[in-house]
């Protein structure tokens, strides 16, 4: 009688593991990091849950700085010849988005006012200037962040050593704008730092274009200035990777992004799923251009 064979289990290949090797890169954009920094919460239920919430109804100030923006790219795409304001009505209208108006009054007449802003920027433009990039997106990687963002415009100008890059960011909201802004935002800084290094020129001056006042403001980094806001960025990363790590490993997701209450809370797409949002009064969608039409 032949002997009894023992029944083996088919051999399941091991995922080895190799020291030292390096932690996987937080794959990012400049606002996805600022929404963690906003609101831990708000950063959880826009990247991290699955299904993600609900959002709320589109915001028209969005709606405005969008169409604006698109607006600019295309007259920037035009040929030379056709880059002048009788353009710019029906650039406008092309890509003008609808959503998140009271009515029909509303966005008339926030289409007029962001036809005007258009007409009154563009007569400050040379047509002929080509920018390195228009909506162009711009990367870069460090030992911690896979960086990417889309930067509105990527000017070319001479500086003392040669041909530098500019980074400017269109703004349409209702504040004015101070150079603190400039230097202050993390974005626009971590904009610069991969566009000097795709470009392989220096690129340290950024500038917020406000099209509602017609004002610039601007800021020069330095190699040191720059190094510090992507650290900061780094920094974040790093807090956002544990986090996810944790609830990973079954932590109270509230407990790993916790809420940040404030006065953000009344624009947040998460207001009515956030129990700290909830309680805070909801502003309409077309609160932020109402100002338009007084």
């Amino acid at each position: 009688m032949p002997p009894t064979r023992r029944a083996t289990k088919p051999a399941v290949p091991e995922q080895l593991g190799f020291a030292g090797m390096p932690e996987r890169l937080f794959v990012c954009t400049p606002s996805k990091l600022g929404a963690y920094t906003d609101c831990p919460r708000r950063y959880r239920y826009s990247y991290v849950d699955r299904p993600s919430p609900p959002k709320g109804p589109p915001w028209a100030h969005n709606s405005l700085g969008a169409s604006v923006h698109t607006a600019l790219k295309n007259w920037y795409m035009a040929p030379v010849e056709r880059r002048v304001p009788e353009s710019l009505p029906a650039l406008l209208k092309a890509t003008w988005v609808r959503e998140g108006y009271r009515d029909v009054e509303q966005e008339r007449v926030t289409y007029q006012r962001a036809l005007d802003w258009l007409e009154s920027y563009v007569a400050t433009l040379d047509p002929e200037d080509e920018p390195l990039g228009v909506e162009r997106v711009v990367a870069a990687k460090t030992s911690v962040l896979a960086l990417n963002g889309r930067a509105d415009r990527i000017d070319t100008r001479v500086g003392p050593a040669g041909p530098e890059a500019v980074i400017v960011d269109y703004k349409t909201g209702r504040s004015g704008l101070s150079p603190d802004d400039a230097r202050g935002s993390q974005a626009l800084a971590l904009y610069a730092f991969a566009a000097e290094r795709m470009f392989r020129r220096p690129c340290r001056r950024v500038e917020l274009h406000h099209l509602p006042t017609g004002t610039v403001v601007a800021h020069e980094h330095t190699e040191e200035s720059l190094n510090r806001q992507v650290r900061r960025a780094e920094e974040t990363a790093q807090d956002i990777m544990a986090a996810e790590k944790a609830v990973a490993g079954g932590a109270d997701p509230d407990a790993e992004f916790p809420v940040n209450p404030g006065s953000l809370c009344g624009w947040c797409d998460f207001r009515k799923v956030c129990p700290a949002g909830a309680s805070v009064a909801a502003k309409d969608p077309w609160t932020a251009v109402e100002h338009l039409s007084a």
